[in-house]
């Protein structure tokens, strides 16, 4: 192995992983902040959750285009344009003095955000097949991991020194580094010979062909089922931490730190298994933690009756290393169904799966955390959920072949789990 490749191998995921780090720092620095901007924009803890919901609907949105983009202008440019959109919708939020103005900026922030997540899944599978491209998957996920556990202790830091305009200031910095990081460590993976002019009409018969792949859908649902049944939790960070485990804005950690670390294991243990366990063996080993950790949970909230930190947050960890086992092999299950479409595949997950996270901290969220029972009950439901679709895509995929699409897009012939 030459200088250059180890080089690559040890520079494209800390990008790919920084990049993608960019949703989950929009979403968790701000949590700390929840109370100033409530007392600041004369605002509900209700209507803050908004704030959430707002920038997810609009992830999702933007995302449905942010694949085949890079399809059609390339990797690199995409990502680039992006993080700009991104840079500025900060800068906005960060001079915004009413709770309207604060929405719209996180709108613009949302539909810019997803650029690193949807394109860079595309430029894994661009580079590498098989069991190298499940640990180079691994990799980024260890380090996305790790934007959640630090993001809110980084908000609860500025706080004191900037008040909650300085937590949007900090995105803007940040924002500056991944372009940098772009610029100078991320190669072009989707050459001018494989591009393809993007027009509105094929865009949609693309995504109606992926829509038709009933083994697509299923995968797709059963991670926003799987990926919710964290996501719950995080989205209710605020009242999970400050209302039931009775901490301040500082003691984020607490909540965060086992979450992801539960989630930076999982993936490094994804990782490992990669050529030495099937795919389907490690979702399945996935799947069967997620159901020992519901069941924990159930029996921890069922006699304790002031749950307290770290003991409630435990069983939401074993959680997340179950989360990590099978999320990233669902994704490139979906991607090696359109080894051709790469962009377009990866966009058609996110925007469903981004969806899924938009209902639950709109709508869901609100009406569970306040209390872990309710909190627990929920999560189950959807790791239940998540393991009967994936139950219901093994049975499909046993007794029917994969059918062959007569549109623009044509699955591929390999899948990986």
């Amino acid at each position: 192995m030459t200088a250059s490749v180890r080089h690559s191998r040890l520079l494209i995921p800390i990008v790919l992983g920084s990049l993608a780090m960019i949703g989950p720092f929009a979403i968790d620095t701000i949590f700390p902040a929840f109370p100033a901007i409530e007392d600041d924009l004369s605002v509900s803890r209700v209507a803050m959750q908004q704030t959430i919901s707002v920038y997810l609907l609009a992830y999702a949105f933007g995302s449905i285009f942010q694949g085949p983009m890079s399809d059609s202008w390339g990797r690199r440019p995409v990502i680039l344009a992006g993080l700009a959109i991104f840079g500025l919708a900060s800068l906005g939020a960060a001079f915004a003095h009413s709770f309207t103005m604060l929405l719209v900026w996180r709108g613009v922030q949302g539909a810019s955000a997803g650029v690193g997540m949807v394109v860079g899944r595309a430029i894994i599978r661009d580079l590498y097949e098989g069991d190298d491209a499940q640990r180079l998957m691994s990799h980024v996920t260890m380090i996305f991991g790790i934007a959640p556990a630090i993001a809110p202790v980084i908000g609860g830091w500025i706080l004191p020194w900037a008040d909650w305009h300085g937590i949007f200031w900090f995105l803007v910095g940040f924002t500056l580094l991944l372009m940098v990081m772009t610029a100078f460590g991320l190669p072009e993976t989707q050459p001018p010979a494989r591009r393809y002019p993007m027009h509105p009409a094929s865009l949609l018969r693309n995504y109606v062909a992926i829509l038709r792949n009933g083994r697509f859908v299923l995968l797709c649902v059963c991670g926003g089922f799987n990926f919710g049944a964290i996501f719950l939790y995080i989205s209710s960070a605020p009242a999970f931490v400050l209302d039931i485990l009775k901490l301040n804005e500082q003691q984020f950690a607490w909540f965060f730190v086992p979450t992801i670390a539960g989630i930076v294991f999982g993936s490094f243990l994804n990782g490992r298994l990669a050529g030495r366990f099937s795919g389907r063996r490690t979702v399945n080993l996935g799947f069967l933690l997620c159901g020992i950790a519901a069941t924990g949970n159930l029996l921890y909230n069922l006699l304790i009756e002031q749950p307290t930190a770290p003991w409630a947050v435990l069983p939401v960890m074993l959680n997340a290393i179950g989360v990590a086992l099978v999320f990233p092999l669902l994704t490139l299950a979906m991607l090696d169904m359109y080894p051709r479409q790469r962009g377009a595949a990866a966009s058609m997950q996110a925007f469903i799966g981004l969806g899924f996270n938009a209902v639950i901290a709109g709508v869901i969220a609100p009406l569970a955390q306040h209390s872990t029972l309710a909190l627990m009950l929920t999560a189950g439901g959807f790791s239940l959920a998540a393991w009967a679709l994936w139950r219901l895509y093994l049975f499909h995929r046993r007794e029917d072949p994969l059918p062959v699409d007569t549109e623009s897009v044509t699955p591929g012939p390999a899948e990986r789990v």
